[in-house]
């Protein structure tokens, strides 16, 4: 066995018999809570030792263990930032678990009004159904969700990049009036908002699934064209 591994498991060894004996009446009302901060710290290095050690299910559960007790003190953001860091290494070795801690930590920012970290972490999920899940139905879903939570943070370009996801996996789903209504509202956001960047992409992935004939797309490009030479132009 390999000397990090080794010693990532004498740290979870001795976080759980910090655990066992800060359960006590006693060692409550002396010094409890420290050795709960000490089995912390031991399962958070030796997630980190793990994950010198490429064993990334070992490395996660870890971090878990780390993220559930600052959960049960209270410690809202810690829970949170292990939870992430849990599902970081899931995700090169069980994709459900990840998914299962990223939502974990969306429940927490949620709880704490930090919608634009949900948002993120939702197109997180959405990405790993996306690629290592290969479940397009619930890649939209939470494409949705993100778009939804960065809409409400007035992140109107993270929130439309979502929502172009969910009308290129619509298409991919064959449901092209959802893919073209999406389309059709994120054109028109970015012609109001004088955002060619954004207008060009909306341009690109509509016509690759509704082709558009040479005047619309000469119409299209002038449009443009008055965005980058009129940026105060409404």
């Amino acid at each position: 066995m390999a000397e990090n591994e080794q010693k990532a498991l004498q740290l979870i060894a001795e976080a759980e018999k910090k655990l066992t004996s800060s359960k006590g009446f006693l060692s409550s009302l002396f010094g409890g809570s420290s050795k709960v901060e000490d089995a912390v710290e031991c399962y958070q290095r030796a997630a980190n030792l793990f994950k010198m050690s490429k064993k990334w299910s070992e490395a996660g559960n870890a971090f878990c263990q780390a993220a559930n007790l600052h959960a049960k003190a209270g410690s809202k953001h810690d829970s949170a930032t292990n939870y992430i860091d849990a599902a970081n290494c899931y995700k090169k070795s069980d994709a459900s678990e990840a998914v299962n801690c990223l939502l974990k930590a969306v429940e927490i920012y949620t709880d704490m009004g930090r919608f634009t970290m949900a948002a993120k972490h939702h197109q997180n999920i959405a990405e790993i159904y996306e690629n290592e899940a290969a479940d397009l139905d619930r890649a939209v879903h939470h494409y949705e969700l993100a778009s939804d939570y960065f809409r409400g943070e007035e992140s109107n370009s993270s929130a439309n990049k979502c929502l172009l996801k969910v009308a290129q996996y619509a298409a991919h789903l064959e449901n092209y009036e959802k893919a073209i209504q999406i389309y059709e509202q994120v054109l028109i956001e970015n012609l109001e908002e004088q955002n060619a960047e954004g207008f060009t992409e909306a341009v690109k992935e509509y016509d690759s699934i509704s082709r558009l004939d040479q005047w619309f797309t000469s119409i299209l490009l002038r449009i443009k064209k008055q965005i980058n030479d009129n940026p105060d132009l409404r």
